[in-house]
């Protein structure tokens, strides 16, 4: 027998049908968190583009103010958005306030804590030296105009957006979000909401591999419910041709039963067929393949089975489908575990578990069942503990490899 594809191996076949990254376009700065940038960004001006003072107090020079009690006579006022326009001379000083321009002549500021009030005849005494180029932010102390701040690939957090801003850029340019069309296969499902038959369940797959596909920019299309039936699964296939999906994610379906009919109505539409089943568990059954310029993802119809099938490869996948240099990077991290685990076989292992703090590394505590239909261990999972395929026992207390679950603790997602 045919040896089952590695995990690493799928993944970097997943990674290489992205080799196109989506169309560029430009968005108002205000649409565009959580987009990634299509293009390196340099910063437009340069930023602080003055001399600024990083207190309140007065602009002096620090000549002046070798030793402390000198007496400076007060000559003017320097404010955010209004500069003082002379120059400090000999014995002047200048009040000045957090983020104003430092006039023409001075080199230091005091703090107005080390200030007397200034007299009715405009002095002001200072019981503390002054030290040149003291509590002054000098000219494009954070980056200069031309400077290269952020790179393509960039997720547009709140800080890389704010950062953008601050580079003059009203507008950025980025990928176009990938259009993922779900669709979730057999007669047994049913809406969440809808009367349920007596041999029915309430379908979940499509909403929890939505959610993620959305967490990693992709724009979700929701096919429905195909039937168990390879006229239905070819029309909701065509649908999502329609909608020009670049990436079409079926969900159950795609095992060896006799109600299992996804591979072959993809082969009917004349999918080109990469990989089907990997040595992994959950997810066995996973399969990859192309429809023209639409990858293929079917997914297994367990639920944990397609959610983790699905934060393992569909994840990277849009990030590379976005131009993200580290879609494929390993986001593990070193923990202890919380509990014995037991050999492994020839699959790769996703062990769900709870994560908690400790003196050096996290602890990752697998849940005691890990049947691949129960969401509920999943919801309460915090990290995916990683059994390579032969594994030995390990015992409490060993360091292993955790893979943080997105919106998690520690997670390392972009």
């Amino acid at each position: 027998m045919k040896p089952m594809l590695s995990v690493d191996e799928a993944l970097r076949r997943v990674l290489a049908s992205a080799a196109t990254p989506t169309d560029v376009e430009d968005v108002a700065i205000t649409a565009a968190h959580g987009r990634t940038l299509a293009r390196d960004l340099a910063a437009r001006r340069t930023q602080p583009p003055f001399d600024s003072s990083a207190m309140d107090g007065y602009a002096v020079r620090a000549a002046d103010c070798a030793t402390p009690h000198a007496m400076l006579r007060l000559i003017g006022t320097s404010a955010a958005g209004h500069r003082f326009t002379g120059t400090v001379g000999p014995g002047e000083a200048v009040r000045i306030f957090t983020g104003a321009p430092v006039p023409a002549g001075a080199d230091a500021v005091i703090i107005q804590e080390n200030a007397e009030p200034p007299s009715p005849e405009g002095t002001v005494r200072f019981i503390a030296a002054a030290e040149p180029g003291r509590h002054i932010r000098r000219a494009g102390l954070d980056f200069a105009a031309g400077d290269v701040l952020l790179s393509a690939g960039s997720r547009l957090d709140f800080r890389r957006i704010g950062l953008a801003a601050a580079m003059g850029h009203p507008a950025l340019p980025v990928r176009r979000r990938p259009r993922v069309a779900l669709l979730a296969t057999g007669d047994e499902l049913v809406r969440p909401g809808e009367a349920a038959g007596e041999d029915q369940i309430v379908s979940s797959n499509s909403y929890a591999v939505a959610a993620l596909a959305e967490a990693a920019g992709a724009e979700p299309l929701d096919l429905g419910i195909a039937r168990d039936d390879r006229a239905d699964l070819a029309a909701a296939v065509e649908q999502a041709r329609a909608a020009a999906a670049d990436v079409l994610v079926t969900l159950g379906g795609a095992s060896v039963g006799d109600h299992d009919l996804v591979k072959d109505a993809l082969a009917d539409a004349r999918m080109e067929l990469d990989f089907w089943r990997i040595a992994m568990r959950p997810g066995k059954p996973l399969m990859h393949g192309r429809l023209g310029a639409m990858v293929v993802l079917a997914l297994p119809g367990n639920p944990v089975s397609a959610i983790v099938c699905a934060a393992l490869f569909l994840v990277p996948l849009l990030r590379a489908l976005v131009g993200d240099p580290e879609a494929g990077d390993d986001r593990s991290i070193a923990v202890r575990l919380g509990a014995d685990v037991g050999p492994n076989d020839v699959r790769q292992d996703y062990l769900r578990a709870r994560l908690t703090a400790s003196a050096d590394l996290p602890i990752a505590t697998p849940a005691a069942v890990q049947d691949s239909s129960l969401l509920g261990v999943l919801a309460s999972a915090e990290a995916l503990i990683v059994r390579p395929p032969g594994a030995p026992a390990a015992r409490a207390g060993e360091v292993a490899r955790a893979i943080p679950l997105m919106g998690c603790p520690a997670a390392g997602w972009r």
